[in-house]
């Protein structure tokens, strides 16, 4: 049997580093893709082909998977499309702007790559796309409002295509992280500075009783799970007979898949109100 091949995106730490390495240790051939050029160079020191893909940049989604296709011949066996970041702050204070960019990170260029990769997994009659989502694709919190809407677009987008591809080889599954150790919260707080004006916002009092706290200091971070808790949930996406349609890691995950579930809408905010 051929070596098995998979693209995953965000690759330059956390969710992604760690999934290259444990299916690279497996026998898979990885391309580890980043957004930056240097991180892309780090990798191929580690051993990798590490394409460059930006998700905000359509040329490098149409080059970083060329690039993949010219090593294989022209295959791809699995997808997992990975790495997003957040803008912190309430719904009134994210500029349009910043919405747009947020989207096409976090949606629109991952879209973009998974209808390239499609047709090839159609011609060759199989493959897996594995979309990493979030706990806040499922539930929303405050000050996430701009992180959760693309979460939430994501988890109907995905679900509609796997409804689709049924009969076509192609299984699609979703991943629901909680709470994992990366640089989320570093990066979001460059977004942050990027584009919110708080000190001119109404809400400028709870910024500072509140949120600048919990972002720059992350004061509010309850326990966190490793990296390799993710990574467990996809390799059976990956392998297993019949993949699952969702997979959750992380308690509170599965909390609040419970939760959602059970309790009235008003009953989920007062719980999710307190943070």
């Amino acid at each position: 049997m051929s070596q098995k091949s998979i693209l995953i995106t965000g690759c330059s730490s956390g969710i992604g580093y760690d999934a290259a390495h444990a299916l690279r240790a497996r026998g898979w051939r990885v391309f580890a893709a980043c957004r930056k050029p240097t991180d892309c160079d780090r990798l191929r020191a580690e051993g990798f082909d590490s394409p460059r893909i930006d998700y905000e940049d359509e040329a490098t989604i149409e080059h970083g998977l060329a690039e993949v296709l010219a090593a294989t011949g022209g295959r791809l066996d699995a997808l997992f499309n990975n790495g997003a970041y957040a803008i912190p702050g309430p719904v009134e204070d994210i500029p349009t702007d910043a919405l747009r960019t947020i989207f096409q990170s976090n949606l629109i260029g991952w879209h973009d790559l998974t209808r390239r990769v499609i047709p090839i997994m159609r011609a060759q009659g199989h493959g897996r796309i594995v979309q990493c989502s979030s706990v806040l694709g499922l539930v929303a919190m405050k000050w996430r409002g701009a992180y959760v809407s693309t979460k939430f677009a994501l988890e109907g987008l995905t679900d509609a295509l796997r409804l689709e591809m049924a009969g076509t080889g192609i299984e699609v599954s979703i991943i629901d992280p909680g709470p994992i150790e990366t640089a989320f919260r570093q990066n979001a707080i460059k977004e942050f500075e990027k584009w919110i004006d708080w000190e001119r916002s109404a809400r400028a009092v709870e910024y500072r009783d509140s949120l600048l706290d919990q972002l720059y200091t992350g004061s509010s971070k309850g326990p966190q799970w490793p990296a390799s808790a993710v990574t467990g949930k996809l390799i059976h996406a990956l392998t297993a007979r019949r993949p699952r349609a969702r997979y959750y890691v992380t308690t509170p995950t599965y909390m609040m898949g419970l939760l959602r579930r059970i309790l009235p809408t008003r009953a989920l905010d007062w719980v999710l109100s307190k943070g």
